[in-house]
C-alpha cells in the first residue's frame, strides 16, 4: 500500500536577492549580488556565470563583471519572510520551519478537505506570488528528504510532484551529492569507490562503504537513498541558538567601524529574542579575515537574558580581545549570535538591578522600531 505523496518542501528561490528584485524593478532579469564583502546571494543570471553564496564579492565580480552589487537589507528579508510563513501557516497547522526562507508543510490531512498535495503546492505558490511577490519552488513527495530533493531539483520557480511508488526512479538517477548530508568529502570518498549515483549508493556493499564513511554514515546515507526517512514534521522545533553577522571588503573596517556594527547586531539581535520571547546565557563572537579564516570567542552569563545591556557587555568585552586584529584591516566579517535559549518563565529573576538601560527602555525602543522602522533609533 502506498502512502500519498503529501509533504511539501517550500523553498525561496534566490531569498535575498528575489526580495531585491522586487522591491528595485531596475534589477529584474539582471545578474545581481547581494553583499559587498562576501555574496550572500545572487541572482539567477549571476549564478549562471559561476557566482555562488559565501565567495568573495571580488571573485565574484571577477566571473560577473556585469553584476550589479547591492548592500543586504536584513529587515526587508525578515519582513518578507514573515509574510511568506503566515501563508505556510493558513495553508496548513503542520508547518517547520528550516530557516528565514523554507519550511516542510505537511498536508496528509487536508486530501478531502482541500484536495491533493500538488493542488496545496500549486495554490501554495501563487499566493506567495501574488501576496508577497516573490517566486518559490515547491518539492512534494512521501518523505521530508525526497521533497527537498524535489525542490531543489525544480529550481527555479517550480513545482516537482514525486508521486508515490516513483521516489527511486527519481532519486537513483541522481548524482550523489544531491542527497541531504552529503558534502564534498564525501562525494570525493566516494568517488574513489567508483559511487557517482544515488542508485549506485543505495545498492553498494555497507561493509565497503562503511571502511571508507564509517557505518553511521554508511547507514544513513544508504537508507536516504532507498528513500527511507520516517521523520515527520516537528512544529515544535526548538531553535538552538539566534544570531546575526555583517561582511565588508577587507581593509575598510576600523575599529570603531566594527563596534558599531557589533552594537547595530546586538540591537538587533536582542530585540528578535524579545519578539520571540527567548532568553539566552551564552554569547559567542564570530570574526572572519581576508583570507576566509574563522575566529570565534564566547563567554556564558551567570543567567539567561534578553537585555540589549548585558549582551551588548558581553559582546564588547570578548571584542576587545580582538581588537588588534580588527584595527589590521584584515577582519571582513562581524558576527554575533545567542545561544543556551530558553523562554522566560524558565528563568529565576535577578533581585539585583542590572546596570545599564533598564527594561522598560528596551521596550520602547522595540515598540517605535515596529512602528516606525529599524532605522528609526
Amino acid at each position: 500500500m502506498f502512502v500519498p505523496a503529501s509533504i511539501l518542501h517550500a523553498d525561496l528561490d534566490s531569498f535575498y536577492a528575489s526580495v531585491e528584485q522586487r522591491d528595485d524593478p531596475t534589477l529584474r532579469n539582471r545578474p545581481m549580488i547581494v553583499g559587498r564583502g562576501i555574496v550572500l546571494a545572487s541572482s539567477y543570471e549571476a549564478k549562471a556565470k559561476g557566482v555562488r553564496t559565501a565567495m568573495g564579492t571580488a571573485a565574484a565580480l571577477r566571473l560577473c563583471p556585469e553584476a550589479l552589487v547591492v548592500d543586504a537589507r536584513m529587515d526587508a528579508y525578515v519582513e518578507a519572510s514573515r509574510k511568506v510563513f503566515e501563508i505556510f501557516h493558513d495553508t496548513s497547522p503542520l508547518v517547520e520551519g528550516v530557516s528565514i526562507d523554507e519550511a516542510f508543510i505537511d498536508v496528509t490531512g487536508l486530501r478531502k478537505i482541500v484536495g491533493p498535495a500538488p493542488k496545496i503546492a500549486g495554490t501554495l505558490r501563487r499566493r506567495i506570488r501574488d501576496e508577497v511577490g516573490l517566486p518559490i519552488t515547491v518539492g512534494v513527495a512521501t518523505t521530508k528528504h525526497c521533497a527537498k530533493v524535489a525542490s531543489q531539483a525544480g529550481k527555479p520557480d517550480g513545482l516537482l510532484v514525486i508521486p508515490e511508488g516513483g521516489e527511486l526512479d527519481f532519486l537513483w538517477p541522481l548524482p550523489v551529492n544531491k542527497l541531504w548530508g552529503v558534502g564534498k568529502k564525501t562525494t570525493e570518498k566516494l568517488g574513489q569507490l567508483a559511487i557517482a549515483t544515488v542508485g549506485e549508493l543505495a545498492t553498494a556493499d555497507p561493509e565497503r562503504l562503511a571502511a571508507s564513511i564509517g557505518v553511521a554514515h554508511t547507514h544513513h546515507l544508504q537508507a536516504l537513498a532507498n528513500n527511507c526517512d520516517p521523520r515527520r514534521i516537528e512544529t515544535n522545533r526548538k531553535r538552538k541558538s539566534i544570531g546575526s553577522q555583517r561582511a565588508v571588503p577587507s581593509g575598510v573596517m576600523t575599529g570603531d567601524d566594527a563596534r558599531m556594527v557589533l552594537l547595530e547586531l546586538v540591537e538587533s539581535i536582542s530585540g528578535s529574542m524579545r519578539s520571540k520571547d527567548l532568553m539566552g546565557r551564552t554569547v559567542t563572537l564570530n570574526l572572519r579575515d581576508n583570507n576566509f579564516r574563522s575566529f570565534s570567542r564566547s563567554t556564558t552569563l551567570p543567567e539567561a537574558t534578553w537585555s540589549s545591556a548585558a549582551i551588548g557587555r558581553a559582546a564588547k568585552k570578548l571584542f576587545n580581545q580582538e581588537l588588534e586584529f580588527v584595527r589590521s584591516g584584515a577582519c571582513t566579517k562581524v558576527g554575533i549570535s545567542i545561544s543556551n535559549l530558553t523562554a522566560p518563565n524558565n528563568v529565576q529573576q535577578s533581585l539585583l538591578f542590572e546596570p545599564g538601560r533598564p527594561p522598560e527602555v528596551d521596550a520602547a525602543v522595540d515598540e517605535i522600531k515596529r512602528r516606525f522602522g529599524t532605522k528609526a533609533i
